[in-house]
Parts: C-alpha cells; structure tokens; sequence
C-alpha cells in the first residue's frame, strides 16, 4: 500500500507525473474518476486552506467526503489515535487524509489501515501536498526552477512547510537561502542569512512563512511587530525586481507580507490555492488508483 507521508513517498519520476497531471486538471478541474470512492478527512488541527483544498479535489474527481469533527468524535472521549484508524478503516475509505499536531502520526496509522494515507500536515515534520503545489507554482512562474534561487523566510525551525520544502526544491535543483533570526534558523548545513537585505539581489523567490506562535514554548518577540521590521516582505523591499512571493497561508498581514505587496502581482498566494487543489487531485487519483 502507498502512502504520502513526506516528499520522499514520491520518486522524482513519479512528481513530475503529478505536476503534469495537474496541470490538466488545472484545466479540466470536474471529472468522475473516482465515482464511488469515500475519502476521509479526519484533522487534529484547525485547517482552512488544506481541509477545503482537499474536500474540493475530492469532489471534483467524483468521491464522496467524509469529513470527522475531532471535537465531537471518539477520540475527545478518550478513544486511541489506532482504535480511531481502525474504526475508520473497517468503513472501507478508499483514502484517509490526516492532520495532527504530533510529528510521526500519519506514518503511525498508516500501520493500522488498508488504504492509502495521505499526510496533511503533521507536527513540525512536514506537508507534502504544500510543497508539491508550490514547486507546481514555482514552475509555473519560472518555467525551469534548476538553478534558480529561492529564499525561506521567516520561522523556519518550526516549520513543517519549510522542511517539505527544502527536500523537494533541492531535489528539482534550486539553490536555497534560509533567512531568519537565530532562533527561528535550524541546525542544518545550508546558506544562510539574518538579513533579507543581503539576498534581495540574489533571488527568483521568496517564500515567506508564518511565526509558529503555537509551536513556541516561550515568547520570543515582545510583538509580532518587532519581528516584522526585520523580516516582512514589502513593496518597498522588492521596488521593481522580478521576484515572486510565495506563502502557505495564512498570511500574517503586515508581518509575513504587508498590505501593498499581497496586491501585487508578483504576489503568488492565490494562484497557490488553486493550484493546491489541482495537486491534491492528482495525489488522490495516483494513489487511490494504485491501491485498486
């Protein structure tokens, strides 16, 4: 059985066949291939873009949703993460899709079902599916992303965005500036920067990342403000140069990218969510097909 725990779940073969999948799907969004199929949804999280991305890819290709409520499921009743799994996989899904705050979760209960699970985020671990819709982005705006630069801004020590990110972008050829304050910078043998200043003329891409203000134990800014006069991605940082901004929501306004920046067009956020939907499309016909 496949699963997509991390970006290594996929051979580099096998990602450009999803990208190209979903540039098709990004034309021809409605279809019934998977007519009959019930997806699960079941997140420990709280989740706009990622849940809603993946219910509308879902009926998009013809599934039906099952969406659990943590809040009112078992689990809050004191039920074990692998009695839930096995619960849900006694129902027959032809997918489980799993956010949680733990690092390891989705790798656990892929042990505990028979069908593929698909990873929606899991701790400060990773996030597949954001990574493979903003190489898909990255693609699109650049056309050949070997070679190129891309800069990771902002909290990337707990970032589960960032260290998808860095696996996959490396793998396609990207050389990579990690730009954050000390202690947001992870331990991990790559360029790195304290000031965006310094890089601003070496780059292609930014991605900005938002503060990870749950996953810290202690407040390190006495205000986002303080952190945002050194590291928010504005207008006036960019001026004319051809660079594209890129984030995995939700933006922090005026502290990850400021008002004027989101307006430009050099701003990629929402081109992001849809291709998002695209790729989470193409990831659940690959794995849903191959599991049949």
């Amino acid at each position: 059985m496949r699963h997509l725990i991390d970006t290594t779940s996929f051979s580099t073969k096998e990602i450009e066949a999803l990208l190209e999948k979903a540039e098709n799907f990004l034309k021809n969004p409605s279809c019934n291939i998977l007519e009959n199929k019930k997806i699960i949804t079941i997140f420990f999280e709280n989740s706009t873009r990622t849940r809603s991305s993946f219910e509308i890819a879902a009926k998009n290709l013809g599934a039906e949703v099952i969406s659990l409520d943590v809040s009112r499921s078992s689990s809050s009743k004191g039920e074990t993460l692998f009695d839930t799994a096995a619960n849900l996989d006694a129902m027959d899904p032809s997918a489980i899709v799993v956010r949680h705050k733990n690092a390891g979760v989705p790798n656990m209960l892929a042990r505990y079902v028979h069908c593929p699970i698909i990873n929606g985020g899991d701790g400060s671990h990773a996030h597949p599916t954001q990574a493979l819709l903003d190489l898909l982005t990255l693609k699109k705006n650049l056309i050949d992303v070997r070679g190129k630069t891309i800069a990771i801004v902002g909290d990337i020590k707990n970032s589960r965005v960032a260290n998808s990110n860095i696996e996959l972008l490396n793998r396609f050829g990207m050389n990579i500036i990690l730009v954050a304050p000390p202690h947001f910078m992870p331990q991990i043998n790559m360029p790195k920067c304290d000031n965006i200043q310094d890089v601003i003329d070496k780059v292609d891409a930014i991605m900005s990342l938002r503060t990870q203000t749950e996953r810290h134990t202690n407040q390190i800014y006495a205000s986002l403000k303080d952190y945002a006069n050194g590291f928010c991605i504005t207008k006036e940082l960019l001026g004319k140069r051809d660079i594209i901004v890129l984030h995995p929501g939700p933006v922090h306004r005026n502290v990850d990218i400021d008002d004027e920046m989101m307006r430009d067009k050099r701003c990629k956020v929402l081109e992001q969510v849809k291709n998002g939907v695209a790729i989470r499309m193409a990831v659940l016909e690959k794995l849903i097909k191959e599991a049949n």
